[in-house]
């Protein structure tokens, strides 16, 4: 299944709408890469709010998927962790050390807008 990846302004959306298989979650990482240079993204936002589970696997590849991204220019935001599942994750030790995460769509904007503006370069 296809992950959605939109454009809003410079930074890309990737909506989760489904529960991915582990193939699925490597193709969204592959096609995050690729569109972050295509479109010359600032910033990029994983939105899980619809998974109900969140597996050892899935957690590596989201944070490796984050670094990755990083590497590539991009700052990135996971939002949208339910409750349920941030317990399951604690419980089992699944961290996502490193990986920046916010409630909702909203607040994970807010986080890409200050975490841009500080490594902005100044105009001349």
């Amino acid at each position: 299944m296809q992950v959605p990846i939109l454009k809003q302004g410079s930074y890309l959306i990737a909506s989760i709408q489904a529960v991915l298989s582990d193939a699925d979650m490597l193709q969204l990482r592959d096609d995050l890469a690729d569109k972050v240079g295509q479109f010359r993204a600032r910033g990029v936002i994983i939105d899980v709010t619809v998974l109900d589970v969140i597996d050892s696997f899935a957690t590596r590849t989201l944070r490796g998927m984050v670094h990755m991204l990083n590497l590539r220019g991009a700052e990135t935001v996971i939002v949208g962790i339910q409750p349920e599942v941030a317990f399951a994750m604690v419980q089992l030790g699944l961290t996502l050390e490193g990986v920046g995460t916010a409630l909702d769509l909203e607040e994970g904007l807010a986080f890409l807008n200050q975490k841009t503006k500080v490594h902005a370069k100044p105009a001349k």
